[in-house]
């Protein structure tokens, strides 16, 4: 499927990182199964829960029927405003920065005034047909959104010819030709900060080291008042010892004479 990539109003470029690294021992990249149940533009979220931040990962394992990828276009749904590229050698990135009609406050009460609208990576050597790459993107899903379904359509454009993947499924649950990769919000996790888990906090940790403390002492503690009863014990075991040697000694002489 062959479409045209619109020009989008009121936008403008912001440079981005040229991850144009050398590419060293090759693309890092892996043999893709050629299954046409597989052979889309997907995309898997870290996190679904409203207002949580989430990294997903998109995968592309095909060109344009057979043409190696050239470059991949990511839109943001609305609500998601801004967003954090992971570099990836294999290609360069972009922003494309769309004013907003009015300003609004971002989740930390900062005025915004633009939001990214889209990514783009370009490939420093085309995607061959047949291999597989991943991109990465950083988003803050909307707060109070649970239930919604968010489209992340990709345009993908080859040496021959393009794919729009921006088709949204449709009411009888039938897979659409050339499916948008999509994320369905889940409600919020009571008492979720949004940035997911950061591990055990520092009460949690000072109580830990506490209580190996507090282990330790009364090791200590048992070893100290049982140090007595084993000093007792070795000091009988030499007398016995030494009473076994001298019987010894005795019985031979005895035997002797």
């Amino acid at each position: 499927m062959t479409t045209n990539h619109p020009a989008t109003k009121n936008t403008r470029t912001r440079t981005t990182v040229a991850a144009s690294a050398a590419l060293g021992g090759g693309l890092l990249l892996a043999l893709g199964a050629p299954l046409a149940a597989s052979a889309h533009v997907t995309g898997t979220p870290s996190s679904t829960a409203e207002g949580s931040y989430t990294v997903i990962t998109f995968s592309v394992g095909h060109g344009c029927e057979g043409s190696p990828t050239t470059r991949l276009t990511f839109t943001m749904p609305e609500g998601v405003d801004r967003v954090t590229p992971t570099v990836n050698p294999n290609w360069t990135i972009e922003k494309v920065v769309e004013d907003l009609p009015e300003p609004k406050k971002d989740s930390h009460g900062a005025n915004l005034v633009d939001r990214d609208a889209k990514v783009v990576y370009t490939a420093v050597t085309p995607l061959a047909d047949g291999f597989r790459d991943t991109i990465e993107l950083q988003v803050r899903l909307p707060e109070d959104a649970a239930g919604e379904t968010l489209a992340f359509p990709v345009l993908q454009e080859c040496e021959v010819g393009s794919t729009d993947w921006a088709n949204l499924p449709t009411d009888d649950g039938s897979e659409p030709e050339s499916p948008a990769p999509v994320v369905v919000v889940t409600a919020a996790e009571e008492g979720g900060d949004g940035h997911g888990g950061h591990g055990a906090s520092a009460s949690d940790e000072a109580g830990t080291v506490g209580d190996a403390d507090a282990s330790g002492d009364s090791d200590a503690s048992a070893a100290s008042s049982s140090d007595p009863l084993a000093r007792w014990l070795g000091v009988g075991g030499l007398v016995v010892g030494a009473a076994g040697v001298v019987f010894a000694l005795v019985t031979r002489r005895k035997t002797a004479a």
